[in-house]
């Protein structure tokens, strides 16, 4: 039973739990930047994406029971974000779905599931839509596919808590660590303007869907969620209770239940 952090007061402090130990890590060249991904264990392959300003650290809670699981489970820092690099393009959701695809090339993985959160979700679904011989499933997690989707920001303690947290991480893992102010507003460019999915783009998505949103999520709205799970053929949608946009660090245990029922039925 994994301890709750409903306030992410022991995420800020301390992060989530350290990822396993692996010999099968390093950095993809793609279109501009330094990918970096690492792969544990064996079975069905997951991809985990995680969200925008964060890092693969941020899955510490769900490697271990994707393992356990019988999954091989690859992470992947975006672009810009932990480990991996950039160039001075602005982000883009599409070119983070091509650095998931030069990875998945890389360790060769003809075809994988996404679990994306936030930001990864975005990317998961373009992927699965431009890729989808590729990609067997989404989860999509916290996330719009239009502007429309997301809720006016109000900042929030356990909001607060998250930021100070990814600051923290991005000046211990990246590149450029100097540079966090201008990340999150480059990123929050990306954020305001993308994705930009029409209803009909959305009924062309031929993979099963998982469309997920926590109660309380802070930015995304309910009726966009059920919008998404309602226009994707065949998509399903989810409310895990008592949670918000940080379910998988709130209730790992609810949010790795869920995902592993989400891969139990597209296998």
């Amino acid at each position: 039973m994994t301890a709750t952090d409903d306030e992410l007061v022991n995420f800020e402090a301390n992060g989530a739990l350290p990822l396993p130990a692996t010999n099968e890590q390093g950095f993809v060249e793609n279109d501009g930047a330094r990918i970096w991904y690492a792969s544990y264990g064996a079975g069905p392959a997951v991809i985990l994406l995680h969200g925008g300003l964060g890092n693969s650290g941020n899955w510490g809670y769900q490697v271990p029971a994707l393992i356990d699981a019988g999954h091989r489970v690859v992470l992947i820092d975006s672009r810009g974000h932990g480990r991996s690099t950039r160039d001075d393009r602005p982000y883009s959701y599409h070119l983070m779905a091509s650095d998931v695809l030069a990875v998945m090339d890389h360790v060769g993985l003809e075809e994988a599931a996404l679990v994306g959160w936030s930001d990864g979700a975005c990317t998961a679904l373009i992927l699965a839509d431009q890729q989808p011989n590729r990609v067997c499933g989404v989860f999509f997690f916290a996330c719009n596919m239009d502007p429309s989707g997301t809720r006016e920001f109000k900042a929030t303690p356990v909001i607060d808590r998250c930021f100070n947290r990814h600051r923290k991480d991005y000046q211990a893992l990246s590149a450029t660590p100097n540079q966090f102010d201008a990340f999150v507003a480059d990123v929050s460019k990306m954020m305001a303007t993308e994705p930009n999915y029409s209803a009909e783009q959305l009924a062309d998505i031929k993979v099963p869907v998982s469309i997920v949103l926590g109660e309380h999520d802070e930015f995304i709205k309910p009726d966009h969620a059920d919008y998404l799970a309602k226009t994707i053929p065949d998509a399903e949608f989810v409310l895990l209770p008592e949670v918000s946009h940080f379910a998988p660090l709130q209730r790992p245990d609810l949010f790795n239940r869920e995902v592993r029922a989400f891969l139990d039925r597209i296998e």
